[in-house]
Formats: C-alpha cells, sequence, structure tokens
C-alpha cells in the first residue's frame, strides 16, 4: 500500500504492467481475459498474485485492503492456518475417489449442528448447483412447477436462477404491480423463463396476489434473506415471518438461499438472525473459508426424495478437499467468538464512516448487516432492488473506485456489499479502511464539483454476484 504524502484528491498511480501483459496473453485463450464474467474488467482486469488475512497482492504487488473476500467467501481471512493445514493433511490421502469420506459426513453433521434446523443435507460444489437443486427437489416433493423469486436477488447462473437479476433499467422490470420475467442474458429459454414468477422483495401484498392467482403449481419461494445483490437491503420487520406463514398457507415451500449469509450472520445463518425455520435451505461461501464447498438441506420430509426419486450427484460433490474445508472452518466459527469479532469489526467500520459522512451532510444510510453492509448515499430506506436506482450510486461507484487506487478494494459496484472477515480486526486494519474512504469520498466530491465521472469498470453483463 503507498504511504506517501498526498492530498486527498490524489491517488497514487497502480503499477500494471505485469497485469496488462497477462490480459494480453488471456484474451487469447479466456473469453474476457477471465473464468466468469464478473472479473472482466477490460483493461482494469485484476490478476491476483496471493492473500494473506484481509489483505491480497495482485501481480504488479499492488497490496490492498479486500473488501470483496471473494464476494464473501473467505469469513475467517485468505490463507487461514487453521483451515489450509487441516486441507493438506487430509488431501494427501487423496482427493476425489466418488466414494464417501468421514469428512463429508461430519461436514454435514456440523450443518445441521448450526443451523438447528436442517435435517438433512448434501454437499455440491457451489452456490448455484445447489440452489438448482433445492428447486428441483420443491418441485419434486410437491409436484408443481414454478419457483418464486424476488426481483435483483441472486441465486446463481443456471438457467432457472437468471430471471429478473440485476437490470440497471428498473423499467426493464414491468409494472411494479406485474412484474415481467427478465431474462438475465441470451440463451435462456422461454420455458424455462416462463416456470419463474418475479416477485417484489418486502411485498406481502403483491406475494399473495401471486400465491392466489398461481398458488395452485407453485412449489417453492427462494428468497436471499437478506438482499445481496443490492447492497445487502434488510428484510421489513415481520416479512420473513408473514412469507413463512403465508408459504405454509398454501403448501408451497419457503426455500432460504443461504449461500451469502449462511454461517456469516449468525452461527445458524440467517434462519437463526431473523427466527425462521425454512423447508429447503442451500450454503456456500463461508462454510469452507474459500474452498469449493456448497451444500443444500432441509426438512427431512422434503429431502426424502433424495436418493430414490430426484437426481442429485456430481463426481466432486463432498470431494476431500471440499469437505475438509467445511469441517475445519465450521469447527472454528462453532468453537470460537470468530463471528462476535467480525460483527464487531463491521460495527467498528460503520462508525468510522459515520464521523467521515455526518460532516459532509451527504444523506446515506448503511444496508444490511455489519459482516456484510452496503453504503447507500440515499435519504429513503431501501426496501426492494428497485429503490437501488434511486440512490446515488454513481458517487459510491467513484469512491470505491478511488478506494481501489488508495489501497483498498470493495466491489467497484454499489449492489455488492462490503464482506468483513476475521482478520480485519487485526492491527489498524479498520483505521486505514477509514482513512481510504475519507480520502476517496472527498476526491469523488471534487470531481464531481469539476464535473468529472469516474469511469465504470464493469460492461452490461458484468453485474458481480458469483464471482
Amino acid at each position: 500500500m503507498a504511504t506517501e504524502s498526498r492530498t486527498p484528491s490524489q491517488a497514487p498511480a497502480l503499477r500494471r504492467d505485469r497485469q496488462l501483459d497477462m490480459y494480453r496473453r488471456a484474451l487469447n485463450t479466456l473469453p474476457g481475459g477471465t473464468n466468469s464474467n464478473f472479473r472482466a474488467w477490460g483493461e482494469d482486469t485484476v490478476y491476483i498474485d496471493r492473500g494473506k488475512g484481509g489483505r491480497i497482492w495482485d501481480q504488479d504487488q499492488n497490496e490492498f485492503i479486500d473488501l470483496r473476500m471473494g464476494y464473501g467467501p473467505v469469513i475467517l481471512g485468505h490463507a487461514d492456518d487453521r483451515v489450509d493445514d487441516y486441507v493438506n493433511e487430509q488431501m494427501r490421502r487423496g482427493v476425489s475417489f466418488s466414494l464417501t469420506s468421514e469428512d463429508e459426513v461430519r461436514a454435514m453433521e456440523l450443518v445441521k449442528e448450526l443451523t438447528g434446523w436442517v435435517e438433512m443435507a448434501r454437499m455440491t460444489v457451489s452456490g448455484t448447483e445447489a440452489t438448482m437443486h433445492a428447486m428441483r427437489i420443491a418441485r419434486a416433493f410437491t409436484g408443481r412447477n414454478k419457483i418464486v423469486k424476488f426481483e435483483g436477488q441472486y441465486h446463481g447462473v443456471h438457467d432457472y436462477a437468471l430471471i429478473s437479476v440485476a437490470p440497471d433499467d428498473m423499467s426493464e422490470l414491468g409494472d411494479a404491480d406485474k412484474p415481467v420475467r427478465l431474462a438475465w442474458g441470451r440463451g435462456i429459454p422461454d420455458a424455462v423463463a416462463d416456470t419463474i414468477i418475479p416477485a417484489r422483495y418486502n411485498d406481502l401484498d403483491l406475494l399473495r396476489r401471486l400465491f392466489e392467482e398461481h398458488g395452485h403449481d407453485i412449489a417453492a419461494v427462494i428468497v436471499e434473506p437478506v438482499l445481496g445483490n443490492a447492497q445487502g437491503i434488510m428484510p421489513q420487520e415481520g416479512f420473513h415471518a408473514a412469507m413463512r406463514a403465508m408459504t405454509e398457507e398454501f403448501g408451497i415451500l419457503l426455500i432460504f438461499d443461504e449461500v451469502k449469509t449462511g454461517f456469516r450472520l449468525a452461527k445458524g445463518g440467517a434462519a437463526e438472525f431473523f427466527g425462521i425455520k425454512p423447508d429447503l435451505g442451500t450454503f456456500a461461501k463461508a462454510m469452507g473459508n474459500g474452498y469449493p464447498a456448497a451444500a443444500f438441506g432441509g426438512r427431512r420430509e422434503v429431502m426424502d426424495v433424495l436418493p430414490d426419486k430426484v437426481s442429485h450427484g456430481g463426481t466432486y460433490a463432498g470431494n476431500r478437499v471440499a469437505s475438509a474445508a467445511a469441517v475445519r472452518t465450521l469447527e472454528i466459527l462453532r468453537d470460537t467468538d470468530a463471528l462476535e469479532t467480525i460483527h464487531a469489526t463491521g460495527r467498528r467500520v460503520q462508525d468510522g464512516l459515520r464521523e467521515v459522512l455526518n460532516p459532509t451532510g451527504i444523506p446515506y444510510l448503511f444496508t444490511g448487516h455489519p459482516s456484510m453492509f452496503g453504503i447507500m448515499f440515499t435519504d429513503e430506506v431501501p426496501t426492494e432492488y428497485r429503490d437501488w436506482a434511486k440512490s446515488d450510486h454513481e458517487l459510491y461507484d467513484a469512491v470505491a473506485l478511488g478506494m481501489l487506487a488508495r489501497g483498498a478494494m470493495p466491489e467497484p459496484d454499489s449492489r455488492e456489499p462490503w464482506f468483513l472477515c476475521e482478520a480485519h480486526a487485526q492491527g489498524d486494519t479498520v483505521d486505514q479502511i477509514v482513512t481510504i474512504f475519507e480520502e476517496s469520498l472527498h476526491a469523488a466530491l471534487e470531481g464531481r464539483a469539476h464535473g468529472e465521472v469516474a469511469e465504470h469498470r464493469h460492461g452490461a453483463m458484468s453485474h458481480p454476484a458469483a464471482g
């Protein structure tokens, strides 16, 4: 991280030589130069060298405080010795057998123990697979075809999930009282899109109307308990409880997509945090501290459609690396105060940002939970994805780009929250985050006063969510 003296409007120039060479090399082989649309930032694409704790270094050895944490998986910190040592020990015994190891059993026992409501679970490799299988199980259990999802919520990159996810133009989502199915990108068959019914987060009246009209063919509602794809918009008081009661009234399953919130908001995830018992849940990200571990599970009665009636498999499902990482990570979260440390660190960061923001008079509020929160420049409390468009997200994006230049890396798109890990509590990291934010905010405001607009790093299909 640069330490030279500078005024707030001046940011040190990041070294880019090696990464530009890598970008040009990668373009010959990888579409966009990356293995994910969400990482393809043109000539600004970051090519990583290493990470440790709450910091990362790119290939040009620019150092950053990491506020993305891989879009949330790294709950303890990069290269955590406690997790890595156990994974390394286990992987030397062989990695992939398409046979079941004790760590697979233990990992799912820990999911049951920590959540308190999951009775049966299975592992897979990604959050995308977890939500795909949960939807399939819901359809099989109920004998119904349709799934309700909320606008702006992200549930992975399978066809059934990529409906009404992340447009910039809210008019594309249709009338507020009658949202339309908006496929995110080409290649999604209309027949698939027609099985998804879009709803608006926190709108119980619309949800009831949808149930009354389509309830006979709705298998499930899938929900991010916190709208992580729009800076972590929280549910209004009583929303989840009312939705839980309504799904039971209509015989519809409730799927909590806890890929982001699981083992982060609480040891038992958002279900514990909000006091809800869903029928099915999906988990990934934090359960493996960055290793590709994921799972889906729920009530025994629902999960009993496996193994005889519903297809589920995967050569790498429950592979030794992932299952070992899940075992050790979940044990640490269970047996230590790691989550309390993360939550306290998030609150400290927010306190520091308030001291910076309050004197400016800029309207703002924090969205989400201290462990994954957003900074929304607005004076209107957001309740759904459409409210993101009403915020001053251009100012946020300019601040985020300024922070990147100064040695801290939030996602440079206002829809993605900041993710905190246990290692962020170390040293003066919190003070550095606040100082970098302050310098970047003043530079962005100065640039706005001079009519400057920060160049956005993402293309039309590159809004981050999966990594």
